[in-house]
């Protein structure tokens, strides 16, 4: 969970200024949070505090922050829905539903349980299946990576559902931040999960190929998190110290609960 937060405000920088190296400093004055952080603590605290985990609590604990942060950059059909009194999804394939979902993937080793959490609080905005499909493949690597599966393992799953046939070179050098959406995005992310050799190559991976970085870094480094176990305390600390009190509460109940970083 923590590497989706991490990918995210490294990112906030690059996003509409894309950087194609892998040379740049991670944390900046100018590095910020955005609404992939503000939804990612969203579910972490759906998922600590909700009674009933269903899609009326998860709408409700998704408008909750997001008011509380309004100006976090989020979607345009978002930015209407976030204050509905009667909130309906709106069939997105958005890759908003992949940059939010990584807590998930903490909180139980049952993969049908963790499928289930990820339908359930996906499926109030972003209800087409490609917006289900990119949460649940973010959130079930998770849990496998949580678990011990190896990248090849890890790999066979990803490609049930995405081509991950990439170049690195070639994509680094022709994408582009096109349309956000999952089918765009998280397979990118994905292979660049793949190729990485550390969390922190992941991260510079993920952003030195360009595109929505923010969130593409948010996906991929969700995943390497969890795979690597090992993230540089000092990058952890500089991305925690951009976040308001608020946040920083909610992410240490969390990774008191259900571990992480």
């Amino acid at each position: 969970m923590i590497g989706a937060i991490i990918g995210d405000v490294v990112g906030s920088r690059f996003e509409f200024n894309n950087i194609k190296t892998k040379e740049f400093t991670l944390v900046t004055k100018n590095s910020t949070y955005t609404d992939d952080t503000v939804l990612t603590i969203a579910c972490m605290d759906w998922l600590l505090h909700a009674e009933i985990k269903d899609e009326v609590s998860a709408a409700k604990y998704l408008q909750k922050l997001a008011q509380e942060y309004p100006n976090a950059g989020y979607g345009g059909s978002f930015s209407s829905w976030m204050y509905m009194a009667n909130p309906k999804p709106y069939n997105s394939c958005g890759n908003g539903s992949a940059m939010r979902i990584s807590p998930v993937g903490w909180v139980s080793d049952d993969p049908n349980v963790v499928k289930e959490l990820s339908d359930t609080f996906t499926k109030v905005t972003h209800n087409h299946k490609e917006g289900m499909k990119g949460a649940y493949v973010t959130s079930e690597l998770i849990r496998m990576a949580r678990n011990g599966k190896n990248k090849e393992q890890l790999k066979d799953f990803a490609s049930k559902f995405y081509d991950l046939d990439f170049d690195y070179e070639e994509l680094r050098s022709t994408y582009v931040h096109g349309p956000e959406i999952c089918q765009l995005t998280v397979p990118e992310a994905l292979y660049c999960f793949f190729i990485s050799t550390s969390f922190e190559d992941c991260l510079r991976t993920t952003i030195s190929i360009g595109g929505d970085c923010d969130t593409t870094a948010a996906i991929s480094c969700a995943v390497a998190e969890a795979y690597y176990k090992v993230i540089p305390a000092s990058l952890v600390n500089d991305v925690i110290n951009t976040l308001p009190l608020e946040m920083r509460g909610v992410i240490n109940e969390f990774k008191e609960r259900y571990g992480g970083f």
